[in-house]
């Protein structure tokens, strides 16, 4: 990428509709480009990479403008109304992005993600978004520094990568007549959209190093037979009934369920020994501290089918029932749904049986929310399954692209921005 020099020209995009889009300086305030964006059921900001100051002190504080959150430390009830952030951490998100050539010379977009919080000053950089990523292929297209596909193209693909956690995601877009059809609805967005199926590439044993980590599709723990996989994530997979559950309970009655959430545990911690959990530092995880973990190993409770789905889903994080599915969880049990024996193939239905050749298989998990559509690109090697790539549909749009202006910039943010 090129780092935008502050005494070179200004840069602007490609497209010539967008040829005002770019810092300026006007009415005695510094004006800066921004796309308001949606990716899934996150918004935010994406900002052209060569707009933004390159030191990182002035970039977050460039963040907190433009998002109205406080200037230093935290005010506790701050709401955001002097920027564009909307409270909640899912409206709080803004990518960093340019285009640039990987090692095979094919263009790709490069991303750095800020995950902002309301009533806090600073910035975390540690992480990445699923759903906001879906909307990079759209602001690219927007922007022109992608080319809109030819009018006879049905699809266009983009690889998307993240430098905060340096993965490779492939955003698919499906297209008809030219354009892309409003016609993808996800759980917690009203109404049909523009699509995207973004695709986690090689996700198998992302965390434990293999897609069956114990090495086999069912361990028994307790007199319950469950399968442990990653992909993109670790999992616990268990059958509902085997628990006196269907997988279509409300979340509320789940969480309040006692004796049934002492028995997940139960289930998590010794799947979590046998998986080789670690933490960061490749220390594998203690029991006590499985059974305080927030984030690893997931459980989901699976059980067939009522509605349009071809498995149905509740998903613990793992002390609480996710309201939803988390994308990734959604990808590792589709993934699931195809090794042969497994708790989730034996409940799935409608799918149809990985070959020897790579198929791309559809599978749509009922979930307290709605559909998590999932797509899963396999093959069966030697009697297992090989995972190529796995995807989840989300909708995206861009919903405003305009100026900002800067108001009490420091003096050396000002320096940086200029105007132009």
């Amino acid at each position: 990428m090129t780092p935008f020099d502050p005494a070179g020209p200004r840069p602007v995009y490609p497209d010539p509709d967008l040829a005002d889009l770019r810092v300026r300086s006007r009415h005695g305030y510094v004006e800066f480009p921004v796309h308001h964006v949606r990716g899934g059921t996150s918004t935010g900001l994406v900002i052209w990479e060569r707009h933004a100051p390159q030191d990182r002190a002035l970039r977050e504080e460039l963040l907190r403008h433009l998002m109205g959150l406080p200037l230093s430390g935290t005010r506790r009830g701050n709401k955001q109304i002097t920027g564009l952030g909307r409270i909640v951490t899912t409206g709080n998100k803004v990518f960093f992005a340019d285009l640039e050539t990987d090692s095979s010379g094919k263009v790709r977009i490069h991303n750095t993600f800020a995950q902002l919080a309301a009533d806090k000053s600073d910035v975390d950089w540690s992480v990445n978004c699923g759903n906001m990523t879906a909307a990079l292929a759209f602001w690219a297209l927007d922007t022109g520094l992608v080319p809109w596909p030819a009018a006879e193209a049905d699809r266009f693909e983009i690889d998307i990568y993240n430098s905060n956690t340096r993965v490779v995601t492939t955003a698919r877009l499906r297209l008809k007549d030219g354009v892309i059809p409003s016609d993808t609805e996800i759980p917690g967005v009203d109404g049909a959209w523009p699509g995207v199926d973004l695709f986690l590439n090689d996700p198998a044993g992302s965390h434990c190093g293999k897609l069956l980590p114990t090495g086999r599709p069912v361990e028994e723990i307790d007199g319950i037979p469950v399968s442990c996989v990653d992909v993109a994530m670790p999992l616990v997979i268990v059958r509902a009934a085997d628990l006196g559950k269907t997988a279509h309970e409300p979340v509320e009655a789940l969480d309040a369920d006692a004796p049934f959430k002492a028995k997940l545990r139960t289930l998590w911690v010794e799947a979590g020994l046998r998986m080789g959990i670690k933490d960061r530092s490749g220390r594998p995880l203690t029991a006590a501290e499985l059974a305080e973990s927030e984030t690893v190993p997931k459980i989901c409770i699976v059980g067939a089918p009522e509605e349009r789905g071809h498995i149905a889903a509740r998903y613990f994080t793992p002390q609480q029932c996710h309201r939803s599915m988390a994308v990734t969880g959604g990808c590792c049990l589709a993934a699931a749904s195809l090794v042969p024996g497994s708790v989730a193939q034996q409940v799935v239905r409608g799918i149809g049986t990985a070959g020897r050749e790579f198929g791309e298989f559809q599978v749509d998990i009922e979930n307290p929310a709605g559909l998590l559509a999932s797509a899963v690109e396999a093959r069966i090697v030697d009697g297992a399954l090989q995972v190529r790539r796995a995807a989840y549909k989300r909708s995206a749009q861009v919903l405003l692209r305009g100026l900002v202006p800067i108001h009490r910039p420091s003096p050396a943010l000002s320096a940086a921005l200029g105007g132009g």
